[in-house]
């Protein structure tokens, strides 16, 4: 069984305490891992707080050099990455329409590339005979990464890089479910970057707890559950923390009448299923109209009747197992609060009968809003497809969810549906498209789905603070 410590100040660090890491396509422990305390916390803040001035005052030109010595590491580890993706979370290497463990290592490089060229503007506010007035975008200080289960070593990339671009040092606490490819990540980073400029503490929730609440880290960025954001939130209030929070989507996709149902469905089933649904931005509600349908029903179940489910090591699989029991319980609970509302199941529906936590792709027609079903995020491979007649009274269907993360509208006219896609409430709207992001735009929620923005110079610019200069002349 592979053993995976935490680092802290350049160093590998052991508790003397471990938890085991499980594989969710068998069900049973593949790596061990160390289980971080306070105290740990504690360390790994000292040091981040010791290599912070000198981090901050590195010459840009020195800084870019070392994150981009940190993408090559990445890409030169690729193989072991993907691997201990696949294993600690189930998706496949390859996977439905090429969303596995290869796009999430290479998106990481991807995204330490790009985001490490980008360039923080100094604004002239004024310049005349009496004064120039400059403003300056300022590193923070100590930066804490509190990462999910679903996408494990991209959303540290996402956290990370844009922290340490701007002349933050970093503490990061991955999901205990998956942490053994972050624990990789910042072994191979850790040989590049000066010492305590990036640290790592596993364990459970009392190590997120001493770490939202650390009167020395002065940013605390988190992707994960809205509930566990709303405590973070309130954790950090008593010293004043800045926050990012990126937090669970239920996006609603809306079929036009218009649209080529041919041409658009197998692009529907891709944004609703790849990662198993497992991702915050999937289509997890698809509102399509009563004259259409039937057509995008039937359609949709013949595509999740044919994908190919298994162990994501396996060549050829498509779509894995739900990461974890207790989101396989919650995605299990709504199936069966489907079935009390009524909901047609067109494919699936049950839990699979082999090891690991597999459940069907599963497709449940003639529901609507107020079931739970269409109201609350499955989070796992199930969606409901649901009638609509008018137009504008689905798009307030759709707005009356109280999370605002993603939503798409599907047609023919694409002037039309990008006029009503700004009509949706929420961070990123797409036209026949869904979910699909980009180190260069930005991507945040709003209402009950987050606050800030993540990606592009609008992202980097959320890890600094400004400060006016004024020369009296």
């Amino acid at each position: 069984m592979q053993q995976f410590d935490m680092y802290i100040n350049g160093s590998p660090v052991q508790s003397g305490n471990t938890f085991d890491v499980i594989n969710p396509a068998t069900g049973q422990a593949f790596a061990r891992c160390q289980l971080g305390d306070v105290s740990h916390v504690d360390g790994a803040v000292r040091a981040a707080r010791a290599a912070f001035p000198a981090w901050s005052r590195t010459a840009e030109d020195e800084r870019k050099q070392l994150l981009h010595a940190v993408a090559g590491a990445i890409e030169a580890n690729m193989p072991e990455l993907m691997g201990l993706v696949t294993m600690e979370t189930g998706k496949p290497m390859g996977g439905l329409n090429g969303i596995g463990s290869g796009m999430e290592v290479g998106g990481s490089i991807a995204w330490t590339q790009y985001t490490t060229e980008l360039q923080l503007p100094v604004d002239v506010i004024q310049d005349n005979d009496d004064a120039r007035i400059e403003v300056h975008r300022k590193p923070l200080g100590v930066v804490a990464s509190i990462t999910p289960w679903n996408w494990p070593l991209l959303i540290a990339i996402w956290h990370v890089i844009p922290a340490l671009r701007a002349g933050n040092t970093v503490v990061m606490k991955p999901s205990e479910f998956t942490p053994v490819s972050t624990l990789r990540f910042v072994q191979l980073a850790s040989e590049i970057l000066p010492a305590g400029v990036i640290n790592i503490v596993t364990g459970g929730g009392d190590v997120g707890a001493a770490i939202t609440a650390h009167p020395d880290i002065q940013k605390v960025i988190f992707t994960g559950s809205t509930p566990t954001g709303k405590r973070i939130m309130q954790s950090a209030a008593g010293n004043l923390t800045r926050c990012t929070l990126e937090l669970g989507g239920n996006d609603a996709g809306i079929v036009l009448p218009d649209a080529n149902i041919q041409d658009i469905v197998p692009k529907l089933f891709g944004a609703a299923f790849h990662n198993n649904g497992q991702t915050c931005a999937a289509l997890k509600r698809l509102y399509v109209h009563e004259s259409q349908y039937d057509e995008v029903c039937e359609a949709m179940t013949a595509l999740a009747q044919n994908v190919k489910v298994g162990d994501g090591l396996e060549e050829g699989t498509e779509l894995g197992p739900v990461q974890n029991q207790p989101q396989l319980d919650i995605v299990m609970d709504l199936a069966e609060s489907a079935r009390v509302d009524g909901g047609t199941f067109l494919t699936g529906g049950q839990r699979m009968d082999r090891d690991g936590y597999f459940f069907e792709p599963t497709i449940v027609a003639g529901l609507t809003d107020g079931s739970r079903l269409v109201d609350e995020e499955p989070f796992g491979p199930i969606v409901p497809i649901i009638k609509y007649t008018d137009v504008d009274e689905v798009i307030e269907r759709a707005n009356r969810n109280a999370s605002g993360l993603g939503g798409s509208i599907w047609s023919s006219d694409t002037d039309r549906a990008a006029e009503l896609a700004q009509r949706l409430e929420c961070g990123s709207a797409w036209v026949n498209d869904h979910g699909a992001i980009q180190p260069d735009a930005p991507f945040g929620g709003v209402k009950q789905s987050g606050m800030g923005v993540e990606f592009g110079l609008y992202g980097l610019e959320e890890f600094t603070s400004l400060q006016t200069l004024k020369i009296a002349k």
